[in-house]
């Protein structure tokens, strides 16, 4: 029989004592949201007919959530909320900052853009498949990923990202698609291998796998810790999840192969997860081990953005060609990892947001293109000016952007990038953005002469003119975005400036984790 005079067990320092603000639920909505969307999407898969306004509604809350979110973290600072009322390092956290609410609130923009576009792209077959249960799912990958402060839940969220990414790539069930979604499942399952090896390595060291206590116990490790080793392991593997040279074959051979709403929901979101996740461990957590590493890094970044650049100069297929451009646009975020100064980051930061509203919007307007052209190749396509110079306008707004030439908003992010090379005296660097640049710039050049500008050839069977192709309002909304953000720059180089100076000094994100008084 117990005794009557059991001792009080004080838990306060292991869970949560006072109710959680209301305020606070808001990091958790946006995940929470999306694998609610799935289940209803699933629960009514007898009509499909619902699914795409079930899923334009939920992305529409889902952007205004995340909008919600990011004034809240740039107000207010980050903040944290853990489950079950356990205490970090114990419970597990979603601690959100202004780099993954930036990119959140980009990765809802850009979803919500593809599924107004789907509606008239995914037919009856496409939506009994599921395939806005599976962009819903993506969405709580991809938002979970940039959210979680735990980096085993990291992972977790890496998988959910790639189990949805295997369901939407073989949507349609082609020879072509079957093939390319073998080589993207295979070489990313040995990158989460990677990862979860990392983890698993990194756990073993520091006890925990919470990122503002690692932040902390890195800097109090002990000197025989094999924290190169550990850092070099997630190098490795964020740089396959983000399809950087050497191992971004996986990519060319996948994206271009699903139906083309499919692979702007890839070439705009998934690549990104991988480089928010390079900033994330590299910058934050291991910061010493990351300078000593930066040559390294530096040397990938301009292998990538030539490989990338010069593989687009050399394709046929638009949609070959623009996975080639997704790569080099990689290769000179990691160049911003490399040099790790404030800026450097900021220009990481400011690019990942402008790639994920252009490639989203390139994809989308080359599917428009094969549309009217009835074709995917630079030599089978051409006339397209005459028959819809609006959309071409558009069109060739995007190629600027995406080649980082003014007055669009890829522009600015390579200029703080090219800046920051030069400010450490890496010229070399700072030549390679620039000339990988200038590649592109040919290859889209290139592009809109064959396919826009060049008449039609005599006696072609001609496709009947169209002033503007169908369902093109989400592009024009993130053609918009990449004009204002270009000629009015200040609010989103101020944001990306402020999250990169977050990930270099921690203190504030460690802080929301562990208040004071409460560090281990």
């Amino acid at each position: 029989m117990a005794a009557s005079g059991s001792p009080t067990i004080d838990l306060s320092a292991a869970l949560v004592a006072q109710t959680t603000p209301v305020a606070d639920w808001l990091i958790i909505l946006p995940v929470a949201l999306c694998i609610g969307l799935g289940a209803v999407l699933m629960m009514v898969r007898h009509s499909t007919r619902l699914h795409a306004a079930i899923a334009i509604a939920g992305l529409l809350a889902l952007v205004v959530i995340d909008a919600a979110l990011l004034w809240k973290v740039a107000t207010d600072g980050p903040f944290t909320m853990v489950m079950g009322r356990w205490l970090p390092p114990f419970g597990i956290a979603f601690t959100a900052d202004l780099t993954g609410t930036a990119l959140a609130l980009a990765g809802a923009l850009a979803a919500l853009a593809c599924a107004v576009h789907a509606r008239t792209e995914i037919d009856e077959t496409g939506r009994r498949y599921g395939f806005y249960p599976f962009l819903m799912l993506l969405m709580a990958g991809v938002t979970g990923a940039f959210l979680t402060g735990d980096i085993f839940n990291l992972y977790v969220w890496f998988e959910v990202l790639l189990v949805s990414s295997f369901g939407l790539i073989v949507l349609g069930s082609t020879r072509e698609q079957i093939d390319g979604a073998l080589k993207y499942a295979v070489l990313n399952l040995i990158g989460t291998t990677l990862f979860l090896i990392a983890v698993g390595y990194l756990y073993a060291i520091f006890g925990t796998l919470n990122m503002a206590d690692i932040a902390i116990k890195v800097t109090q490790a002990d000197q025989q810790a094999p924290l190169m080793t550990l850092a070099s392991l997630f190098a490795l593997a964020f740089a396959m999840k983000a399809a950087a040279f050497p191992v971004n074959f996986w990519l060319p051979a996948s994206y271009h192969t699903p139906k083309i709403v499919v692979s702007a929901l890839f070439g705009g979101l998934l690549t990104k997860v991988g480089v928010y996740a390079l900033l994330r461990v590299m910058i934050m957590l291991f910061p010493v081990q990351r300078e000593e590493l930066s040559l390294v890094i530096a040397a990938v970044a301009v292998l990538t953005m030539l490989s990338g650049a010069l593989g687009a100069l050399a394709q046929n297929d638009l949609r070959r060609m623009l996975g080639y451009v997704v790569i080099s646009g990689i290769g000179t975020m990691m160049a911003g990892v490399a040099i790790g100064s404030p800026s450097a980051v900021g220009g990481a930061v400011f690019y990942a947001l402008n790639s994920v509203v252009v490639m989203t919007a390139l994809y989308l307007v080359i599917g428009h293109a094969a549309r009217i052209g009835g074709a995917w190749t630079l030599s089978d396509l051409s006339g397209l000016y005459g028959k819809a110079p609006w959309f071409s306008a558009m069109t060739l707004a995007l190629f600027f952007a995406a080649s980082g030439l003014p007055p669009f908003s890829g522009f600015w992010p390579k200029a703080m990038l090219t800046k920051s090379a030069i400010d450490i005296g890496a010229w070399w660097l700072a030549a390679a953005i620039l000339v990988s640049g200038f590649l592109c710039m040919i290859a889209l050049a290139r592009a809109f002469l064959l396919c826009f500008w060049r008449p039609s050839p005599a006696g072609m069977k001609q496709v009947p003119a169209v002033a503007n192709p169908p369902g093109l309002m989400p592009v024009v909304g993130l053609t918009l975005l990449v004009v204002i953000f270009g000629l009015f720059p200040e609010s989103i180089i101020t944001l990306s400036q402020r999250a990169a100076d977050g990930l270099a000094d921690p203190a504030a994100y460690i802080r929301s984790v562990f208040p004071q008084g409460a560090i281990r």
